[in-house]
């Protein structure tokens, strides 16, 4: 499908289009810009055949890692944006990109590794007591080095740790520089430790010897937010249609719709949204 706008060349690694065709009367359609683990997971192809069908308006998603995403929306390649690093989209708005952030949804972070676990954290519940056990033992551990939301997550953990993994770049802490999926796959052949979202792992089929093993620390939160892409800096962000979808995924159906979303009969994201 050819898009209005031109989209950058990192833009255009995963697009996803959610829609036979247009609605009758015009290109009713709009850009989401949107971190990887939400369209991975399968939310999108449940949820927004939903939102077409109620008003007509397709969505084509660009999943791209988060930090992606926002230089997307930036650059105006796009109407909404829809990622999980609330700091960052803050300052979108701040810095006059976006209109207005809300809350929608949340799950949490959790560390998989093999199940031989070297470092020894099975059944910690501290994020950054694990990491450190990691560090100390030298067990391999493949992060994103994307940044992304997650690898925006697990620095900010390291940190907290007081530890700085870079410096072993290349030993025993290895940066993929890919998604999420990717690097969960690379974690699986390495039998290395690595920071996913929840909702990727429930996902995820090739998960080998690869297990949760630290999980439940208030520190692993992942809340996502979504954002009108300012159309006083873009004008041809199509604002109508944008605040159409943004207003149907924080309605009560949007979020029925969301917390309606079950793999194996776990849910993997549950809405939050305060309207």
């Amino acid at each position: 499908m050819l898009f209005t706008r031109t989209l950058s060349r990192a833009a255009c690694a995963l697009v996803f289009t959610f829609a036979a065709s247009a609605a009758p009367g015009g290109d009713k359609s709009i850009i989401v810009q949107s971190t990887t683990s939400t369209a991975n997971s399968g939310l999108y192809d449940e949820i927004l055949p939903m939102f077409q069908d109620k008003t007509g308006i397709r969505v084509d998603v660009v999943a791209v890692g988060t930090g992606q995403a926002i230089k997307n929306a930036m650059n105006g390649d796009g109407d909404v944006l829809l990622v999980h690093a609330k700091p960052a989209e803050e300052k979108f708005v701040a810095d006059g990109f976006g209109v207005e952030r809300f809350d929608v949804m949340y799950n949490d972070f959790v560390i998989v590794g093999p199940s031989s676990d070297p470092a020894g954290i099975r059944g910690m519940q501290d994020a950054k007591a694990a990491l450190k056990k990691i560090a100390g033992s030298k067990a391999l551990f493949a992060s994103r080095g994307d940044n992304s939301g997650t690898h925006k997550k697990e620095v900010a953990l390291w940190k907290a740790a007081g530890i700085d993994p870079t410096g072993a770049s290349g030993t025993w802490y290895r940066e993929t520089g890919s998604g999420m999926g990717a690097t969960l796959n690379t974690a699986s052949g390495m039998s290395a430790y690595t920071l996913t979202d929840r909702g990727t792992w429930i996902s995820f089929k090739n998960r080998g010897d690869l297990r949760i093993l630290a999980e439940g620390d208030a520190d692993l939160f992942n809340q996502y937010g979504v954002i009108l892409v300012n159309p006083a800096k873009h004008p041809h962000v199509k604002a109508d249609l944008g605040q159409a979808f943004i207003d149907w995924i924080l309605s009560d159906a949007g979020q029925n719709a969301i917390a309606g979303y079950k793999l194996e009969g776990q849910q993997l994201f549950f809405p939050n949204a305060r309207r």
